[in-house]
């Protein structure tokens, strides 16, 4: 008996080495083929204005059919070092190192940094180009065993560093968003919103949570979390299943919008649809109006269309997956002209594929020499022929609303060739100090942004 589980169990890691294997030529080859498609389009297409701003200039669709144009660094953290840089005026320092893909950040009232570390989690692909992109994510460590957890850290000494780490929660499913109203503490699994008692200056949580709410998992996996100005509200991100409802509109059912939860009456709604993948939300708070940052289709063009940051009206539809940047119609997707017909055009394109997830309000002041305005955590994309995003950059504001073209806060998280990438940025928050606090989930570390 034992030798046959011995033997099943090499066997199975035998197996399991063979797929990893297999997976990393894949890899390699769809890099190549990869590159080849690049180069032509390249010279069929040439290369386009990035589509940024409130007017932004972007190209018409050309779709890729069968070979997508897959181009995604190899993952290779920081050496030692090695930093980001730091805008003019700016200076950088790491804050926490040694994490396990951190992705949004929350400052408790104590002055407690919370991380929550999670990834993508390895799955079989569902189809040839389902299986370009699992290979190319897992190169690019983007996809794998994910931690579940969030880690409390504490600089107890106030010199910018921390040194006092816990886990603060453990056995999660893929956390996200958080947010602390009162004595709750409320995470936002893959699969809900989930509720904890909370006590001030606990580094522990081992309370059972409280399911308050169910979503769909898998796909445009990540649920971020906003109160209310009054916090007497949630407001929760939920991402699609697919790039343009791929496995037809059923499945994306209460999918691809915001959601709000009132505390009080432990109900929720749909806030606002057709929101492809809203990550990172922000109230700007001289209009008390609610900001997200949303993440668009792919396989139409480097800059087609472009991630945006836009208000978000209560009831609003945004496009997906009928119409994009309005009410510019994707031919692939089979039609409903009512959706098309009252479709929000967003307020500032962010470039094409940028895949900006972290969004945070920063007063002027915040950082020496920057006005107000909201400073955006792009990850990067993965998906056109030349790079975009791989930035903390910052979008200056007047009177409400984008007033301005964007500036870097911290770039160089991809080597010059653009074959390795150092890090990519995540979220972004206001430290306890003041600083501002960027997640790095691919260099594993918490980033401290303040004057030189």
């Amino acid at each position: 008996m034992r030798l046959g589980r011995a033997v099943a169990r090499l066997s199975l890691r035998h197996q399991e080495d063979d797929d990893v294997s297999f997976s990393a030529v894949f890899s390699r080859a769809v890099a190549l083929v990869g590159g080849a498609a690049l180069w032509s389009r390249r010279l069929s297409q040439g290369e386009h204005t990035p589509a940024w701003g409130s007017t932004p200039a972007i190209p018409g669709a050309k779709p890729q059919g069968a070979i997508p144009t897959l181009k995604m660094p190899t993952a290779r953290g920081w050496p030692r070092g090695k930093t980001p840089i730091a805008a003019p005026g700016l200076k950088v320092n790491a804050f926490a190192t040694n994490l396990d893909h951190p992705r949004l950040i929350e400052v408790l009232p104590n002055g407690d940094v919370l991380v929550a570390e999670a990834m993508s989690a390895d799955r079989p692909p569902r189809s040839l180009f389902d299986y370009a992109m699992v290979s190319t994510l897992r190169r690019a460590d983007a996809m794998g065993v994910s931690a579940n957890r969030i880690t409390l850290l504490r600089d107890a000494d106030k010199d910018g560093v921390a040194e006092i780490r816990e886990v603060f929660l453990g056995g999660l499913n893929q956390p996200f968003g958080m947010a602390l109203v009162g004595d709750t503490f409320y995470v936002g699994n893959t699969d809900g919103l989930v509720a904890f008692p909370y006590t001030r200056g606990a580094t522990r949580i081992t309370a059972r949570g409280r399911q308050l709410t169910s979503f769909k998992p898998a796909g445009h996996w990540t649920r971020s979390l906003l109160p209310s100005p009054d916090r007497q509200k949630l407001y929760v991100g939920v991402g699609s299943l697919s790039n343009i409802g791929d496995y037809g509109m059923d499945v994306e059912a209460g999918r691809a919008a915001i959601y709000e939860y009132d505390t009080a009456s432990d109900t929720i709604r749909i806030f606002a649809s057709g929101l492809r993948n809203p990550v990172g939300m922000a109230w700007e708070p001289n209009t008390g109006v609610l900001w997200t940052v949303v993440n668009e289709r792919d396989g139409l063009g480097d800059e087609t269309p472009p991630d945006y940051l836009t208000s978000v009206r209560d009831g609003g539809f945004y496009g997906w997956p009928y119409c994009y940047w309005g009410q510019t119609v994707d031919d692939r997707v089979k039609q409903d002209p009512a959706m098309v017909a009252k479709a929000i055009t967003p307020d500032y394109a962010l470039g094409g594929h940028t895949a900006s997830l972290g969004l945070c309000w920063l007063p002027e002041g915040t950082l020496p020499g920057f006005p107000d305005g909201m400073a955006i955590g792009q990850h990067g994309s993965w998906n056109r022929s030349k790079l975009s995003g791989y930035k903390l950059v910052f979008v200056p504001f007047a009177n409400g609303c984008p007033s301005g073209p964007p500036r870097d806060i911290l770039s160089g998280f991809l080597a010059p060739d653009e074959r390795e990438s150092f890090g990519r940025p995540v979220g972004v928050t206001i430290g306890p100090d003041g600083s501002v606090l960027m997640a790095d989930d691919v260099g594993n570390a918490i980033w401290r942004v303040t004057g030189a």
